[in-house]
């Protein structure tokens, strides 16, 4: 009887899951096999060595966290705020996901601080991001000022709003999050 093997993707996104709970050193081949329950010897019908594994990580990461929301992003259609509340909210659902998700975009940006071919990388995918939030909030943002503040405010929020640790006033941190929502997509001012 033969034996089914690990489909590719499950290494790279044990291999994400790894990064994000301990960085690069923490993706190691034997460590990988042993939570996918599987031997380590499958790895090798798909990667030359650890290196390639990081590569592909790196690209799985750089295709989902860029092109791939984008692509769902436009999939619906509508205007500009419509584009943009669907991205907020494909964003926030990934939050905590195996490949979109903050701590896999945390560890590739701490990794990034000691590795000038991930921090090259790193900058391309966050221009990326940057760029189609241009787009969208220059759809209805005639002031440049506004749409690079815009685009700011709301990259942050994704990178960093989980490091926020304060009271709102009685406002849970979801009701913050729909009323920055509703801010950043608030018509301009004359």
């Amino acid at each position: 009887m033969a034996t089914a093997r690990t489909p590719r993707g499950k290494w790279i996104e044990q291999g994400l899951r790894a990064l994000a709970a301990g960085g690069p050193d923490a993706v190691r081949v034997e460590a990988l096999a042993q939570a996918l329950g599987v031997s380590k010897g499958g790895f090798y019908g798909y990667f030359r060595n650890r290196d390639a594994l990081l590569e592909e990580m790196l690209d799985t990461w750089e295709h989902e966290v860029a092109d791939g929301v984008i692509q769902q992003t436009e999939g619906a259609g509508g205007d500009a705020r419509a584009k943009l509340e669907r991205l907020f909210t494909i964003v926030e659902e990934s939050a905590d996901g195996p490949v979109r998700g903050t701590a896999v975009d945390l560890a590739v940006r701490d990794w990034a601080r000691r590795d000038a071919a991930v921090a090259a990388r790193l900058r391309r995918v966050d221009n990326r991001r940057m760029d189609y939030l241009r787009e969208l909030f220059g759809a209805f943002c005639p002031d440049p000022d506004d749409v690079e503040v815009r685009c700011l405010m709301a990259f942050s929020l994704r990178i960093g709003g989980r490091f926020i640790a304060v009271d709102h006033g009685g406002r849970s941190p979801a009701d913050m999050l729909a009323l920055t929502r509703h801010w950043l997509l608030r018509p301009p001012t004359p």
